[in-house]
């Protein structure tokens, strides 16, 4: 190949690179107008209905979480919305972190205030997050970049999703309702940031 054709060559590929930037960068101003919502994975809030929160030991076992027995400063893995297939609600945008606060923190009480549910998709790059109780650290802890969020509010506090502007800060959350039993049930969200939020996008409030 001459000398010529290399250098038209390298242009060439210099002149993709700036094409895909400059592509870029309008995806990402039109970012915050698009729809996210209706990426999720059940995004139809006609189709999302009232359900039992329920939690597996480990062995199979499955739990309907119970306000009576479920202790504080304690937390499971709970899947919302389930759909009866195993792959599907393998899903890590099906899986939430079912917490109940710290006595200190209000999780003494044995109404739906003593509990939260967060998404477990971490805001930064969507590794899965783990509520931390040992040690005294009663956070919520992501392993791959060490974000840290409020169990009260589900707010980032430390680590790059902190750094974020929202609402791409605040983790999403799922309601709750608890019967004359005590057992918990989800209410229907709405996915939104001005209301349960969206899952790897965030929330407002």
């Amino acid at each position: 190949m001459s000398e010529q054709g290399s250098v038209r060559n390298d242009s060439l590929s210099r002149r993709d690179f700036l094409k895909l930037l400059a592509g870029g960068a309008v995806v990402l101003s039109f970012a915050p107008f698009v729809p996210w919502g209706n990426f999720m994975p059940n995004p139809s809030s006609a189709n999302l209905k009232r359900a039992k929160v329920e939690y597996e030991d480990g062995y199979g076992n499955v739990f309907h979480a119970n306000a009576n027995t479920f202790k504080t400063n304690h937390s499971e893995v709970t899947t919302y919305p389930k759909t009866g297939d195993r792959v599907l609600d393998g899903e890590p945008f099906r899986k939430w972190q079912l917490i109940r606060l710290p006595a200190e923190l209000g999780g003494g009480a044995n109404g739906p205030d003593a509990f939260r549910v967060f998404s477990m998709v971490c805001l930064h790059l969507w590794c899965l997050w783990e509520y931390k109780s040992a040690e005294g650290r009663k956070q919520g802890e992501c392993p791959c970049h060490g974000s840290t969020f409020d169990p009260r509010s589900g707010k980032a506090v430390k680590g790059p999703a902190a750094a974020q502007n929202a609402p791409s800060n605040v983790l999403p959350r799922l309601d709750l309702e608890i019967d004359r039993d005590g057992f918990l049930w989800f209410k229907p969200p709405v996915w939104g940031v001005n209301n349960n939020g969206i899952v790897g996008y965030g929330r407002l409030t």
